[in-house]
């Protein structure tokens, strides 16, 4: 089963999903991209494509479906929020993804930046502790049929060793470091974005791993919820 397959399939479905949502949500979706995607800078055509066709209003609750194109992030229940679109955008660009790469998520949440990068890659794996979200999201994956999205109820913190190396590690919580176990199973070549800091402000940091070692760069202040685990936050 090749990229093509898996990425025509997606598209199709959702066409289907957004052929029956309300004009309205449409138009916020482009509004969305125009205003706070392409406006703050970011350029990468497939991102952009991502962000115009994934219906981001799914991804929260009902009440909050009104909301869910604005410019700010949302609760979506157990302490946990969809992240502002921007910075969504911005860590997914970072990852300078080409298609054919195997990506792990550190925190499923809504399912909203899993879904995101299955329309760009070969496949994702995503980790969520939490059980509900876990079974809401897996729930929506399948309503979806995004079929290259691999969940796990498990502790994020110390990746999927099984399923590695990944060519693209994203991590959507912040944590005090950065968990050994998603660098080792990081590809040689491969792209690592994480928030780093403390508990109510982070820095995130893009990790390149390469054949002589680790380069760290600061892409600016974030603030994210705690990342939990082993080698994370305590509860």
């Amino acid at each position: 089963m090749g990229v093509r397959f898996l990425t025509d399939g997606w598209v199709a479905d959702m066409k289907r999903c957004m052929n029956d949502e309300p004009n309205k949500f449409a138009r916020w979706r482009r509004d969305m991209v125009e205003n706070q995607i392409i406006a703050r800078g970011i350029t990468d055509p497939r991102v952009i494509d991502a962000m115009t066709h994934v219906p981001r209003h799914l991804f929260v609750s009902e009440a909050m479906a009104d909301s869910a194109y604005g410019d700010f992030p949302l609760p979506i229940g157990e302490g946990q929020t969809i992240s502002q679109p921007f910075i969504i955008a911005e860590m997914t660009q970072r990852l300078e993804l080409c298609g054919s790469e195997r990506v792990l998520e550190i925190g499923t949440g809504s399912g909203y930046q899993a879904a995101i990068l299955s329309r760009m890659v070969y496949k994702v794996y995503t980790i969520e502790r939490n059980n509900t979200l876990f079974l809401q999201t897996r729930k929506l994956f399948d309503k979806l049929k995004c079929h290259n999205i691999v969940t796990r109820y498990s502790d994020g913190t110390q990746g999927w060793k099984q399923e590695s190396p990944f060519d693209a590690i994203i991590v959507t919580a912040g944590g005090n470091q950065i968990p050994t176990p998603l660098v080792d199973q990081l590809a040689i070549g491969g792209r690592l974005i994480m928030p780093v800091g403390g508990l109510h402000s982070q820095e995130l940091l893009k990790v390149e791993k390469t054949e002589t070692g680790i380069k760290t760069t600061n892409l600016g202040g974030c603030r994210f919820v705690k990342l939990i685990g082993q080698h994370g936050w305590s509860e």
